[in-house]
């Protein structure tokens, strides 16, 4: 389905005279905003992971592997 749209995007901007070069600008930015956006997303979960305090984790009796080899 992107690629589709990339074709179109293409295409349309071939017919409306645009040079490829400015196409590979455009196309460029757009992913560098799109991964600048992620960046954005996961800074602030980390910000928000960071604000509560650790709390022990209460044993889980019923996980698989509860690493206590040995210890019935």
């Amino acid at each position: 389905m992107f690629t589709q749209s990339l074709n179109a995007a293409i295409l349309a901007s071939e017919s409306a005279g645009m040079s490829t070069q400015t196409h590979a600008i455009i196309v460029g930015g757009c992913i560098f905003l799109g991964f600048m956006l992620l960046l954005l997303i996961t800074m602030s979960y980390t910000n928000v992971g960071n604000r509560h305090e650790i709390k022990a984790e209460a044993e889980d009796t019923h996980r698989t592997h509860t690493n206590n080899h040995g210890h019935h």
